[in-house]
């Protein structure tokens, strides 16, 4: 299956860790690993928070479709 989310990709690009992105959303670390692994993604709702936290576009977290 190909990678829907690039969330990995920007963290490691704004030297910023799981277990921060993990506080920041009061999610479960194991969570985020699971959506930075493209095993699950997140809501909407939430790629929109974790851009502004990122201080990215939204559309930076995903892969580009073609």
């Amino acid at each position: 299956m190909k990678p829907i989310n690039r969330i990995k990709v920007v963290l490691v690009e704004k030297q910023k860790t799981g277990k921060w992105l993990a506080e920041q959303l009061g999610k479960d670390p194991a969570t985020i690993s699971r959506w930075c692994s493209n095993s699950i993604q997140p809501s909407v709702e939430t790629f929109s928070k974790i851009a502004e936290l990122l201080n990215v576009d939204v559309r930076m977290l995903f892969n580009k479709s073609k």
